[in-house]
């Protein structure tokens, strides 16, 4: 638990592993997911690597079952998916499934190219059918002696060269795809001057292709023609637009003939394509029961070949060496795992694992859960954390759906969002088990959590501003009334309820929220735009003096006590005597003045209620605020001493940021090179050579020379560096004050786009009378309730999410976070088989 607030202690190590126990610790490791080894040969390539070969293997099986993958899924056969993580097989075990996949491969191939030889002899035998079936009507017409006239016209000279006797003319007959027909006869009618007669009749029925199996639309045609030369001709372009050309019989008695025969291999054809396909989907359906688990075991090989890879090998080659990061309150799992992996291997030599001392920065490590994970993944996309780091996902868990929930403060779209986000976590596993594609989907459903707790607490601000799709629950009654008479309320069209008059307020503020009396009040905008630009500067400071507090825990746990006192107790003492202060007086306005008719306590009323704006100003530019006469320029006694006091020690603070830290800093390196130059001194005087100090002395500065240009060039950055650092704070003290007010500003735009919306839209339903009245409702509400998940809910919610982002990184994270880490990548099978199914299914 200690590592979600600061990430976890990480520890270099040098394992020592022996050839044949390597394998079986390395997938003990995989299992664990808790050590990230380093590769120890960047200089060599990744083909000249000792197990490269066992990688080619691996690559080679899981090509193989992409292969079987694809024809399974051509087939709709369902994918067994039991959820069972199998262990990786030892490397003896690659061979038989190597075999097993080698087999199945080319079982399955045999079997495509003859079924895909079968169906392309049946179908042409099914275009020659069509062919024997269709020119049958074509060789009727050409024989009808009425229409002998039309064929010696269409036919041209040919037909008056025959001279009353029978034309004896040639032909061929095929198939060719129905898009082409037009372009063929074109083609046809040019090539050969108008001296061919084409007829062309449309298959109905749709035919496979054996190739790629798509259904491919064709037209049975016949070319009739006269001379060697035009058939030549004809044949070349037939073959040119791809057309299928059969022998087709002249005389009808060998057509039929030929029909019988055809029709007979055509049923021997499907029974011998009926019992292929058979073959071949018993084959798929064996196949798709193991496929799963076997991409698994596939995967977790290539993934352990692929880390002893980044191993070295001693001088014996009998030992492998790996440099790996892990959490050291992980240590003793990791010995376990080694332990088992070697009983496993059966090795007698047992696993070496020592720790080892380094300069570099370990990588962060935060252990999350799928309810911290969302969050932790919020931080982690504006910057891993340094080592060590506060971890500001923790205080994120609720900051982050409460400031959104500022924003979004309505009760009904609060609880639709809650309800979509407790639908996901209650369906958790079987959504989760679905594995969608769909990016905005996945993006919904990891952040299900954030979804969840943003309804809910969107339900609590909506309650506190009693809004529920504009409207306001009257829970509690109101505490506003009034005496005036039926009369004189009609008679008036608007009348100013005074609060301080008996009849107009009871006295007691409201239990829970805003009283719903608001609602109907004209001035709703004005008192809600004082009430929630307030809020949004007392949360803002808050937040923002909570992120200052929180450098503290990181100046204690690195010991940096110079930063303590040169930067954190000046940014408080900044922060709190300015902007807090501001705070404060709003407080006290809020308590002293009340509304009073009294004339002894008009000095408490609001007319004399000062501005706490005009007041921190002039409290900044040392002016007198000025009042009526009847009024108190001061909230309370000695103000205006004390805002004087609290305003000079905000000053002293900016030189104090900017030049305390450097000045100490270059005071210390002075006396640490005086101190090494006078033990030199008394060094070089205890030899007793009168020339030796002399020597020593004047070539001392010769060689400090260096030294101290290479000093003044970093006391130059590190001023440079503080004075950025200081401008920043200060500036952004103002700035990010300011930027809190996005609170109050889309709170405002949200609670008057949700009443437009009911003014304008469901309002309109409401005022027919009727049954007409409920089928007009019927209708606007849905149009209601489309526009408000639309627009309401999803647009207004995205825009609040990335508003309430921004405020977490840059307004409260800049105060303590660095975010100059990188992350803990360990070697998982968990992390690798995700990351590989989500890639397959892209």
């Amino acid at each position: 638990m200690a590592s979600l607030f600061r990430s976890a202690e990480m520890t270099l190590c040098q394992l020592f592993l022996q050839s044949e126990a390597a394998y079986a610790c390395v997938s003990e490791l995989g299992e664990l997911g808790l050590v990230q080894f380093r590769d120890l040969n960047p200089d060599v390539n990744v083909f000249q690597r000792k197990f490269v070969n066992e990688v080619r293997r691996c690559d080679e099986m899981e090509r193989k079952l992409r292969y079987l993958e694809k024809e399974i899924k051509k087939d709709g056969i369902p994918m067994l998916d039991t959820g069972e993580n199998p262990e990786a097989p030892q490397p003896r075990e690659m061979i038989d499934l190597e075999a097993t996949f080698e087999k199945l491969e080319n079982e399955l191939r045999e079997v495509n190219q003859n079924a895909e030889a079968l169906k392309r002899n049946f179908l042409e035998l099914t275009e020659l059918k069509q062919i024997l079936r269709k020119t049958q009507v074509f060789f009727d017409e050409m024989a009808d002696p009425s229409r002998e006239e039309e064929q010696v016209t269409l036919l041209g000279e040919e037909g008056l060269r025959a001279g009353g006797q029978a034309l004896k003319l040639g032909f061929v007959a095929g198939v060719i795809l129905r898009e082409r027909i037009p372009a063929f006869e074109r083609m046809l009618w040019r090539a050969c001057r108008g001296n061919v007669f084409l007829r062309q009749a449309e298959i109905e029925t749709p035919l496979e292709d054996p190739s790629t199996g798509d259904q491919v639309y064709k037209s049975v045609f016949i070319i009739f023609f006269q001379g060697d030369q035009l058939k030549t001709r004809v044949k070349k372009i037939c073959e040119g637009f791809r057309a299928t050309l059969y022998p087709c019989p002249e005389a009808p008695g060998d057509r039929r003939e030929m029909a019988m025969g055809v029709m007979t291999r055509i049923e021997d054809l499907n029974t011998v394509l009926g019992q292929t396909q058979d073959h071949r989907h018993r084959v798929l359906v064996a196949a798709a029961k193991n496929i799963k688990n076997w991409f698994v075991k596939v995967r977790k090989i290539k993934a352990i070949y692929h880390t002893l890879n980044l191993f070295n090998l001693d001088v014996t080659q009998k030992c492998l060496i790996a440099e790996c990061w892990v959490p050291v309150l992980d240590f003793e799992n990791i010995q376990l795992a080694l332990r088992r992996g070697t009983e496993r291997s059966g090795s007698s030599v047992p696993p070496i694992l020592n720790r080892m001392e380094t300069l570099e920065d370990p990588p962060t490590y935060n252990h999350t859960n799928k309810f911290t994970s969302g969050f932790q993944t919020l931080i982690d996309a504006y910057g891993i954390a340094s080592y060590r780091e506060m971890n500001p996902a923790p205080y994120t868990i609720i900051t982050f759906p409460f400031l959104f929930a500022v924003m979004f403060g309505d009760l009904g779209h609060g609880s639709l969002m809650a309800i979509f986000g407790a639908w996901m976590v209650l369906k958790e596993k079987p959504l989760a088990a679905k594995k969608s594609d769909n990016e905005i989907w996945n993006i919904f459903f990891g952040g299900r959590y954030i979804v969840l707790l943003m309804g809910l607490f969107s339900m609590y601000t909506g309650l506190i501003y009693n809004d529920v799709f504009s409207k306001s629950l009257n829970i509690f009654g109101s505490n506003w009334h009034t005496n005036y008479s039926a009369t004189f309320v009609l008679s008036v069209q608007d009348k100013m309820i005074d609060p301080a008059d008996n009849g107009g307020y009871d006295g007691y503020p409201y239990p829970i929220g805003m009283d719903p009396v608001w609602q109907l009040a004209k001035n709703k905008i004005i008192f809600q735009n004082s009430f929630k630009m307030k809020i949004s500067i007392i949360l803002g400071i808050i937040h923002m003096l909570f992120g200052v507090s929180m450098s503290l825990f990181n100046y204690t746990y690195f010991k940096n006590k110079l930063s303590i006192i040169c930067e954190f107790v000046p940014q408080v003492i900044f922060l709190v005597f300015l902007f807090f202060y501001m705070v404060l007086l709003m407080f006290i306005k809020w308590f002293m003045y009340y509304p009073t008719n009294v004339e002894s306590e008009i000095k408490y009323s609001p007319r004399c209620a000062p501005s706490i704006l005009i007041t921190f100003i002039n409290m900044v530019l040392n002016k007198e605020t000025i009042v009526d006469p009847e009024c108190d320029a001061n909230m309370y006694a000695g103000q205006i001493p004390i805002q004087k006091l609290l305003f000079a020690c905000a000053v002293i603070c900016v030189p104090w940021m900017l030049l305390a830290k450097p000045l100490y800093i270059m005071r210390s390196r002075r006396k640490m090179n005086y101190s090494v130059s006078h033990q030199q001194m008394q060094a070089a005087t205890g030899n007793g050579d009168a020339e030796q100090p002399i020597h020593n002395n004047t070539a001392q500065p010769i060689v400090g020379h260096g030294g101290g240009h290479d000093e003044e060039e970093d006391l130059g950055e590190m001023f440079i560096h503080q004075g950025i650092h200081t401008i920043e704070y200060v500036l952004g003290s103002v700035s990010h004050t300011a930027s809190y007010l996005r609170l109050w500003a889309l709170s405002l735009a949200h609670a008057q786009l949700s009443e437009v919306l009911w003014g304008m839209v469901l309002n309109k339903g409401l005022v027919v009378d009727g049954w007409l009245g409920g089928i007009v409702l019927y209708v606007i509400f849905a149009f209601w309730a489309c526009l408000t998940v639309s627009i309401l809910v999803l647009m207004e919610g995205l825009s609040a999410f990335l508003h309430t982002l921004r405020l977490h990184w840059v307004e409260f994270q800049s105060k303590f976070y660095a975010g100059q880490g990188y992350a803990f990548l360990p070697f998982s099978f968990e992390n690798l088989l995700d990351s590989a199914s989500q890639t397959a299914e892209e």
